[in-house]
């Protein structure tokens, strides 16, 4: 079920950063978008994620960018990259 792994992270001031683990665990665990596509998402460690095959990275780096905002875990100006690693 969990065949992709993913790289997580932010950049802020020309860094990458990885993302906290309880930033990954707080959108895994939580499903506020309704959408079961998100169900197939494991955090491993600070910036990595196992994810199944049919969950889109430009649909999941929205939603995540999205849900971390309004927790205010990502820093204002920052962007969310996630890629396949």
């Amino acid at each position: 079920m969990f065949a992709r792994k993913i790289r997580v992270q932010y950049e802020e001031g020309g860094q990458r950063l990885a993302c906290p683990m309880k930033w990954l665990d707080s959108f895994s665990m939580r499903n506020f978008t309704n959408d079961q596509v998100f169900d197939d998402t494991i955090p491993v460690g600070d910036g990595q994620m196992e994810i199944g095959s049919r969950v889109p990275l430009e649909r999941l780096r929205v939603s995540m960018e999205d849900w971390f905002r309004r927790k205010s875990y990502l820093p204002k100006g920052a962007t969310l990259l996630v890629e396949e690693a």
